[in-house]
């Protein structure tokens, strides 16, 4: 009976080996396991990974096509800024100097065309403004000669001539292209007179001795002593004779001015105006208007503030 006691307990041992067995299994299986990631990934997660791997290769196909344009853009454009050789604004610049150039080169040809060839030459002189000087007189003393280009003619020396006629106040000399010359002329008009040996001289506003002949009807005759620009008394007298208005300067027979603060004035049918000196003019030439319209002999505005009639 102790003979299969032993056997059952020397069988016990062999009873555990499976249960340790057992124990190293997953170990084993752990280290003989595969190391393929795509095992383990499963099929979405490996789907997942091979859309973003595509995704990225062609983002970096892109990316060196576009690098690709990008240089060959360069490229080109450096070969044109090359074959241009010259900046557009330096380019505008020679341009607008040429232009400038040219234009100078033109207008100065087309100046000495005009200047040295009878292309714009005086065919008609036009004189206008006279009435007692002739034609004749401002053609003498203009000397301009027919043919001459208009360019050539210093109109200021011809206009200074022209104002050397006596009767000629001012004048005022004009290119007219193609062909004409004009001539304006302002001439004098009498004011007053004064006779002399020779014969009646007449006076302008400006006290200028400007002809001698028969005056005008009705032309004041001038009582100074030495008439002439220079002569103050004149002077004050014409300022007086240039006031009036044109009704009551048409009554003066006669202007006196001994000196320049004792003018008087008579009028044809012998009344008498006490004028006294120039302060005041116009106011005195007002109120004498409305003093004529009353009798008397003597009208006295030397104080224009206290007009009389006598």
């Amino acid at each position: 009976m102790a003979q299969p006691s032993e056997a059952t307990e020397a069988a016990e041992p062999d009873s555990d080996a499976p249960a340790d067995d057992a124990e190293d299994k997953p170990e084993q299986e752990a280290q003989e396991a595969p190391a393929d990631p795509a095992e383990v990934e499963g099929p979405r997660r490996r789907a997942r990974r091979e859309r973003a791997e595509r995704r990225a290769a062609q983002a970096r196909a892109e990316a060196i096509e576009q690098a690709r344009r990008e240089a060959k853009r360069r490229l080109r454009a450096g070969s044109a800024d090359t074959s241009k050789g010259v900046p557009r604004g330096t380019i505008r610049g020679l341009k607008m100097a040429l232009a400038v150039f040219l234009t100078a080169v033109l207008t100065v040809g087309l100046g000495l065309i005009l200047y040295f060839t009878p292309l714009m030459s005086v065919r008609e002189i036009e004189i206008s403004g006279i009435t007692t000087v002739t034609r004749e007189e401002v053609l003498d003393v203009a000397r301009v000669k027919p043919g001459t280009p208009l360019l050539q003619i210093d109109t200021g020396s011809v206009a200074d001539r022209v104002a050397t006629i006596r009767r000629v106040a001012s004048t005022r000399v004009q290119r007219q292209y193609p062909s004409v010359l004009g001539i304006s002329v302002i001439e004098r008009e009498p004011v007053v007179y004064k006779d002399y040996p020779d014969g009646p001289h007449l006076f302008d506003r400006d006290g200028v001795d400007f002809a001698t002949g028969a005056p005008p009807r009705m032309l004041p005759f001038f009582d100074v002593e030495n008439p002439g620009p220079a002569d103050p008394p004149s002077m004050a007298a014409l300022q007086v004779m240039t006031s009036l208005a044109p009704e009551v300067a048409g009554q003066i027979s006669r202007v006196a001015a001994p000196s320049v603060a004792s003018i008087t004035l008579t009028l044809a049918d012998g009344r008498v105006v006490v004028w006294g000196n120039t302060d005041r003019t116009a106011e005195k030439a007002q109120k004498l208007a409305a003093l004529l319209t009353q009798p008397g002999h003597t009208y006295d505005v030397s104080s224009p503030d206290l007009p009389t009639v006598r």
